[in-house]
């Protein structure tokens, strides 16, 4: 009879068990990557969605309602009409502008980073879907906004990794993305984005031509990622967006 007061048995034991808990994490998490990639693709969708204002919101201002994920992959479908890859000036052939991923492409140089552009209509009017990636106080941030064909913004959603509860995660909030809403990345002929302003002396957001909408309360470095977002993004899409029109 193996004895089992002694040190050895125990190592051996707990090595047997480390082999055998790690075998089920392994087949769990592979028996679960086809429905995790599902789920990410549906998140993208109704993302890219939601930015040119295909959502199920009602008309109370507190709750972000996607298209539901048996609804979505139809609605994408019906909704986005076509998509283009440039990088450093030019359409990509062959490349899948749903694939890019923007983690990626944040850390590659700008002359070598590839763009993705979503073209959908809806009402009879054309958006151009625009996927950001940045950086909050904690972790990534990121998020779609829509521009219509004046450059003006018809929507956007943004997401977080791990930013403070109450106070930088709230720019998931419904009432800090609508806040962007109608409002313009220019000023006249020159690019200007949108800043997240404290004291903009607009915090009912009326005013559209100022490049600014309010800061949330006590989230200054997550806004500033929002501003930086804005900034370093969508100045690269405006001259390709002309160009589609």
């Amino acid at each position: 009879m193996a004895n089992t007061d002694g040190n050895g048995y125990t190592i051996g034991f707990a090595t047997v068990m480390v082999f055998v808990v790690g075998g089920i994490l392994a087949a769990l998490a592979t028996g679960l990557k086809p429905a995790i990639k599902e789920n990410e693709r549906f998140e993208k969708q109704q993302s890219i969605l939601y930015a040119m204002g295909v959502h199920e919101n009602g008309d109370d201002t507190g709750s972000v309602n996607f298209i539901a994920t048996d609804k979505v992959e139809e609605a994408y479908t019906n909704y986005i009409k076509e998509s283009f890859v440039f990088q450093n000036g030019k359409v990509l052939e062959g490349e899948d502008a749903f694939k890019i991923d923007m983690k990626k492409q944040s850390k590659t140089p700008k002359s070598e980073r590839k763009l993705p552009l979503f073209v959908g209509e809806r009402d009879g009017k054309k958006f151009y879907v625009i996927p950001m990636y940045g950086k909050g106080l904690w972790d990534a941030i990121w998020g779609y906004v829509a521009l219509d064909d004046k450059l003006i913004v018809q929507g956007a959603i943004f997401d977080h990794k791990g930013e403070t509860p109450g106070l930088g995660a709230n720019i998931k909030e419904r009432y800090f993305m609508d806040d962007f809403l109608g409002e313009q990345i220019m000023n006249g002929n020159k690019y200007a984005g949108i800043t997240v302003a404290k004291g903009n002396n607009d915090p009912k957001n009326e005013t559209k031509d100022d490049n600014e909408v309010d800061a949330l309360a006590g989230a200054t470095i997550t806004g500033d990622g929002v501003t930086a977002m804005f900034k370093s993004t969508l100045k690269s899409y405006i001259p390709h967006i002309q160009n589609l029109k």
